[in-house]
């Protein structure tokens, strides 16, 4: 039985394809959907931005980035009348993925193909399909 999904996203079009086939799929079998992203911690940009507007700031702040992102994703999911909590961690994407589907006990990961060409799966989605601790579906998305 699928009781938790778990989908990793980071804003992409090849994730909101993945998002939105988890919350199908979450619909279903009646299953949380756990929204799930790695930020890298670090600021992009000069380094001393203290005298910038907090907007300029935030435009910077990759972590700040991704808690938006997660955010509208899981307004959409929840608007679709699915339940829904998020995860983030900072960290390498795939790792990250793979560890945090773990803490959630996840029953699925949901990910899209972003880096797949011809028969070759890209990094992501090649880490997480041989280390998750659960299935994985590999969404196609191009």
């Amino acid at each position: 039985m699928i009781s938790t999904i778990a989908v990793g996203t980071d804003g992409s079009g090849t994730a909101a394809v993945a998002v939105k086939t988890a919350t199908e799929m979450a619909k279903r079998f009646e299953a949380e959907l756990v929204l799930l992203s790695a930020s890298s911690g670090e600021r992009e940009g000069p380094l001393d931005r203290r005298a910038e507007p907090e907007e300029i700031q935030w435009a910077y702040s990759p972590a700040a980035r991704t808690q938006q992102i997660l955010a509208q994703a899981e307004e959409e999911v929840r608007r679709g009348g699915v339940a829904c909590r998020t995860l983030v961690d900072e960290g390498d994407p795939a790792d990250v993925l793979v560890r945090l589907a773990g803490e959630c006990g996840a029953d699925l990961l949901v990910v899209g193909n972003k880096g797949m060409e011809r028969r070759v799966l890209g990094s992501v989605p090649n880490t997480v399909t041989h280390h998750a601790p659960c299935s994985v579906l590999v969404v196609k998305t191009t």
